[in-house]
């Protein structure tokens, strides 16, 4: 089965640090998923809109500042919304001691600077085919 994984790449906070989101969603884009971009600068509620609207998959949230810190509000929002099935996955600059708050409130996978493009794009893959069997199955 041909997986074309829906992904939702954004920033949340005050960041308008956009270069490596830009990038990574191109690279997702041309590598045949769905790609919905926001501008920088969402609110959590738009964020769970979006996501719900467009029925997304995974959801990419990019940091360079300290925005990863208010992750754990959109988890909330997400659980509140009944998007538990959704793989929100953080990528940027994350300190060490943030990531364990960051995988302990819900987020599926933190990427660092210098993560390979292929090696989040095989990730978003299989995490996508892991949530649509869960979907079928439920």
């Amino acid at each position: 089965m041909d997986i074309r994984p829906k992904v939702l790449v954004t920033k949340i906070g005050l960041d308008g640090h956009d270069r490596g989101s830009r990038i990574v969603a191109a690279y997702l884009r041309d590598a045949g998923m769905e790609v919905i971009y926001t501008p920088p600068w969402q609110e959590i509620p738009a964020v769970v809109k979006l996501a719900t609207e467009e029925d997304v998959d995974v959801i990419g949230i990019s940091s360079l500042a300290t925005d990863h810190l208010i992750v754990p509000k959109l988890m909330a929002a997400l659980r509140a919304a009944n998007l538990t099935d959704v793989a929100v996955i953080v990528g940027g600059i994350v300190p060490d001691e943030d990531e364990d708050m960051l995988l302990a409130a819900g987020v599926a996978r933190v990427f660092h600077p210098g993560a390979a493009l292929e090696e989040i794009a095989i990730y978003i893959r299989d995490v996508t085919s892991r949530i649509r069997r869960q979907r079928v199955a439920t």
